[in-house]
């Protein structure tokens, strides 16, 4: 697997916890505050759990509570995935 991007996030975010009303993913989004963006942490849990199985990661709680924005999303999982791990 190459780096986890923004791009990746992205569809995932989509996949999982669709595009919330009058926010665009499309602009400069990566320290962005992911409440700010309408994403509260039930949302953030929904978008952990889909990475945990799409990257067979265990990412544990505190690491969940420090995952405010999607560059911190992106630092942990690129930190954290063994290459070719991917699903």
């Amino acid at each position: 697997m190459a780096q986890f991007t923004l791009e990746d996030l992205k569809v995932i975010v989509r996949e999982s916890s669709g595009v919330t009303d009058g926010v665009s993913l499309d602009g400069d989004i990566l320290d962005e505050p992911l409440r700010e963006l309408g994403y509260d942490s039930l949302a953030v849990l929904e978008i952990v759990s889909q990475i945990q199985r799409d990257y067979r990661l265990d990412i544990p709680d505190e690491a969940i509570d420090e995952m405010k924005t999607a560059r911190s999303i992106i630092d942990y999982v690129n930190a954290n995935v063994v290459v070719g791990q991917a699903a």
